[in-house]
């Protein structure tokens, strides 16, 4: 009797775990060799090359990178430190901030409330965040007498839409210097939107006091868009951002290591940059050590190069991994397709912008090889990503060095990668 009645608790048990929504990812499958992928591997020997010897002039610390194809890894491999001060070799589950990287995520966030109608994209944002109602742009003007530079407030021509935070039209900015020293920046740059004791809310009222550097909608400019659709989400839905993240994206897609901090526990794994070489001072990276209070949704998050790989497979999927459906196939096509067409301002001819990705609109025009198509992203320490729906093929680029352009790394690994295809 008490036999039986342990196999009725197991089968209870069992029961609610699988009916309860936890997922248990299924690790994505290597494949014997990289030829079986329609690789060769004397080219993808190319890469090790490379990198090793990007490792030797000291031009970067350590890297990982992972390419996959037709649903299978056809290549995982780890070069130089994880932790170069520390001589901790790089390892396949380190863990990387991964800045930038952290776009398309926030991006899908809010796109799940969208098919659920929460919004619509022309909604104007202050219809949820009403303190962005009656925003101004910055107009730059010559004193005729002094001829210093003068800033003068216009009103906007229409609100900035959701549509537009997506699609980086916003007219917002980054403040940090090497994004331009307009007075528009500066104004931004006094306000330090960027306060680690201050929540998304709090930085939102900061924003909603700053001038736009242009008309909403007229022109692509790379800024803190997301950060206004992290707060956004937590409006809609009604959870932290963290929190929606982890319950939506996270966990179904079985991310482990991703989120906005890195558990004590986890800790060791943590990948660390090198001293700055020019100063000999330590970089100044995110601090990833404690759940923070400002949610950076543009910025903020860390992951694993696999946990990436498997948002990266979910994309190639249209939107769906392991029977797991994030978003609807369509919803996943919009996104990546080109939402700027004659809007001017993209850093990458040949490219345009989609929500939340970078898309190749033309096969040439442009230093970076690839595919009409494909659709990518980068991040600043280092990190970049691929997905190239013709290929069936998505790649995962992650260091973490301040001191490397993660625009450069991205041309560099396109070419490493698209040469080592044979079919």
């Amino acid at each position: 009797m008490k036999t039986y009645r342990r196999i009725i608790f197991c089968f209870i048990v069992i029961s609610f775990i699988f009916s309860s929504g936890t997922v248990w990812g299924k690790p994505l499958e290597m494949a014997k060799k990289p030829e079986d992928l329609g690789f060769s591997s004397e080219r993808l020997a190319f890469i090790d090359k490379t990198l090793a010897s990007y490792i030797e002039k000291g031009i970067i610390p350590g890297a990982t990178i992972l390419i996959g194809r037709n649903g299978k890894i056809a290549y995982f491999k780890t070069y130089g430190m994880q932790d170069k001060e520390n001589k901790m070799p790089m390892k396949k589950d380190t863990i990387f901030r991964i800045y930038s990287m952290s776009k398309p995520i926030t991006a899908f966030g809010i796109m799940m409330l969208w098919e659920e109608g929460k919004f619509i994209l022309p909604d104007s944002v202050s219809k949820f965040l009403p303190e962005l109602k009656g925003l101004k742009v910055g107009v730059e003007k010559k004193d005729p007498q002094t001829g210093n530079a003068t800033l003068e407030l216009v009103p906007c021509n229409r609100e900035m839409f959701i549509y537009d935070l997506l699609r980086q039209t916003s007219g917002m900015v980054y403040e940090m210097p090497w994004f331009g020293k307009n007075l528009v920046q500066q104004k931004w740059a006094e306000a330090k939107i960027w306060d680690e004791n201050e929540t998304l809310a709090e930085a939102t009222t900061k924003l909603a006091k700053l001038p736009l550097l242009f008309q909403p909608g007229t022109r692509w400019n790379y800024s803190r868009s997301n950060a206004l659709l992290g707060r956004l989400i937590e409006v809609l839905s009604g959870q932290p951002l963290d929190r929606y993240l982890e319950d939506r994206i996270f966990k179904p897609l079985d991310m482990k290591d991703s989120g906005f901090w890195v558990k004590p526990e986890n800790q060791d794994r943590l990948a660390q940059p090198p001293k700055n070489p020019r100063t000999g001072k330590p970089q100044d990276m995110l601090d990833v050590s404690k759940s923070p209070k400002f949610l950076a949704g543009g910025e903020g998050m860390v992951a694993t190069p696999m946990d990436y790989a498997r948002f990266a497979l979910m994309l190639l999927k249209g939107g769906s991994l392991d029977g797991v459906r994030i978003l609807g196939p369509k919803t996943v096509a919009y996104m990546t397709s080109d939402h700027l067409g004659s809007i001017p301002g993209y850093w990458f001819p040949g490219n345009g912008y989609g929500l939340g990705f970078g898309v190749r609109v033309m096969p040439g025009t442009n230093a970076m090889t690839g595919s009409v198509g494909d659709y990518y992203w980068m991040g600043s320490g280092g990190s970049y990503f691929l997905v190239d729906p013709k290929e069936d093929m998505f790649v995962v680029f992650m260091m973490n060095d301040m001191e490397r352009s993660g625009v450069d790394n991205g041309n560099l690994i396109r070419s490493l990668v698209y040469q080592a295809l044979k079919k």
